[in-house]
């Protein structure tokens, strides 16, 4: 778990339940009318291909059935805001498990179709304070359920960047939801008060050590727009390139992020 201990802040569980959702059957949606060639295209992600990537897209729920199907936690030892950070571990066997699945199941939008009927009725059986054992330690399913919003979010522009003229829309509360978390993620693994980071519309966070600002413009601030910020912090976007090409504004001696990033891998 990471040593930082801020609060993570508080997410309505329906309109979580809800962006989830919404965001998946974008997704859903969009696959659907993708050719073989198509999903045979590859992707930023290694030597995944795109029909890879949309098996894992379903991952990002079937996890909650399976971590459902373990042993509950005793009690609560993580916070929301250890998660980003605690997920690089399982890389590899992700990415063992999504071709696995692409070989399993060559229709797609019926295996789509699957995992999301097991995930509405996973949320309709359990509270949201059922623990499940993450990656990250024993999280409440409600905070769970707000990681997926990052997984469904970053993996739509994934497959946004692979398929040319795709363009799956983001939904409005998954996109808030994702860069919330990754920003308050940034916070606590940098904790201070002399950079303001500003993602409009959804968040503006002080972060890094240094003298604290209190009245005015601060000192160092860092701005960007939410798909931008979610490229750096998941490492899709290099701090200098993003710079470079004026895709982040960063102005004070503090408000060079890129040690920083990403936040995950």
């Amino acid at each position: 778990m990471s040593p930082a201990r801020k609060r993570a802040r508080n997410y309505d569980p329906v309109r979580t339940r809800a962006a989830v959702l919404a965001q998946f059957g974008a997704v859903r949606g969009a696959v659907r009318g993708l050719t073989d060639e198509q999903l045979g295209l590859p992707t930023r992600l290694g030597d995944w291909a795109v029909r890879d990537l949309v098996a894992h897209i379903g991952m990002a729920l079937a996890a909650v059935s399976r971590l459902l199907g373990e042993a509950e936690p005793v009690r609560q030892d993580a916070q929301l805001l250890d998660w980003p950070s605690a997920i690089a571990a399982d890389a590899p066997a992700i990415a063992r498990t999504a071709r696995s699945l692409a070989e399993r199941h060559p229709d797609l939008d019926a295996h789509l179709a699957d995992v999301e009927r097991r995930f509405t009725a996973d949320l309709d059986a359990h509270p949201g304070t059922r623990l499940l054992p993450t990656s990250a330690g024993a999280l409440p399913l409600a905070d769970y359920v707000v990681t997926r919003t990052v997984e469904l979010v970053v993996h739509t522009d994934d497959l946004n960047a692979a398929v040319p003229g795709l363009e799956i829309p983001y939904d409005r509360q998954a996109l808030a939801a994702a860069t919330r978390l990754l920003t308050d993620a940034l916070a606590a693994k940098a904790p201070g008060g002399s950079t303001e980071v500003r993602i409009p519309p959804y968040a503006v966070v002080q972060c890094v050590e240094g003298p604290r600002h209190t009245r005015g413009t601060p000192p160092n601030v860092v701005e960007t727009a939410p798909l931008t910020w979610i490229r750096l912090a998941t490492g899709r976007l290099t701090w200098p390139n993003a710079v470079a090409e004026a895709k982040v504004s960063a102005s004070g001696e503090r408000a060079d992020l890129g040690k920083l990033l990403p936040l995950m891998a």
